[in-house]
């Protein structure tokens, strides 16, 4: 997903930095926020940071200027919802850029739009469905990851489409092409992502459940631990 250093069009590089901002924004006041009334959750965003750091750090190679991996965005969110996950995403993609030169900095706005912006939220949205409809805490956590690490492939096929239509069927022709390339890899990694969120969750309420119980996001309605 993180599009390579350089490959957009300053245009596009511009226009989705200015895109992301106002999230960004957001994301600082909620993060505050949380650190203010929830200091006890420290430990728990920076185990949630590393896990995005780390999944997102796997990647194979896919679409031309571009990778496949999963994101750990939507397990983060179902932990403290999306505004914060949005500060945990562009923080992951920054040091990737500088310290890994994976994504890179003129196209940090673009990556985080569609992985931390777009996964967050829906994630977020995911996950608040599935509570309403009281699935179990597995099925809502799982989708919430698979459908977030999916959403964020569809956003770069879209971005990357916009920034280089195909010659002659234009932007809807390259977005088939970009999200039929990204389907072999990413279909497989978003299940694997979903499978591995779950989980963690598990291990986190067997092992941190009071730290879990103070967290802003809504859990399973079921579940007398949340």
């Amino acid at each position: 997903m993180h599009i390579m250093e350089g490959y957009l069009p300053a245009a596009h590089a511009i226009g989705w930095t200015a895109a992301a901002a106002p999230f960004l924004a957001y994301g600082v006041k909620k993060l505050a926020r949380q650190m203010r009334e929830h200091p006890e959750s420290r430990l728990l965003l920076g185990a949630s940071t590393g896990f995005v750091f780390v999944l997102s750090s796997l990647k194979l190679p896919s679409v031309t200027g571009s990778c496949s991996h999963p994101t750990g965005i939507g397990f983060g969110t179902t932990l403290f919802g999306p505004g914060i996950m949005f500060v945990a995403g562009f923080v992951v993609l920054l040091f990737q850029a500088l310290l890994l030169a994976h994504g890179g900095l003129t196209t940090l706005g673009a990556n985080t739009f569609s992985m931390a912006i777009v996964g967050g939220l829906v994630a977020w949205g995911v996950f608040r469905a599935a509570t309403v409809l009281r699935l179990s805490s597995g099925a809502a956590v799982f989708l919430a990851a698979m459908l977030s690490d999916l959403a964020t492939y569809v956003v770069t096929s879209l971005q990357l489409a916009l920034a280089f239509p195909d010659p002659a069927g234009g932007f809807t022709a390259a977005a088939a092409k970009f999200l039929s390339i990204f389907a072999f890899t990413q279909l497989p990694l978003a299940v694997i992502e979903g499978l591995l969120s779950v989980l963690v969750m598990n291990l986190l309420r067997a092992h941190a459940a009071p730290q879990l119980a103070a967290l802003i996001a809504p859990a399973d309605p079921a579940d007398p631990n949340s």
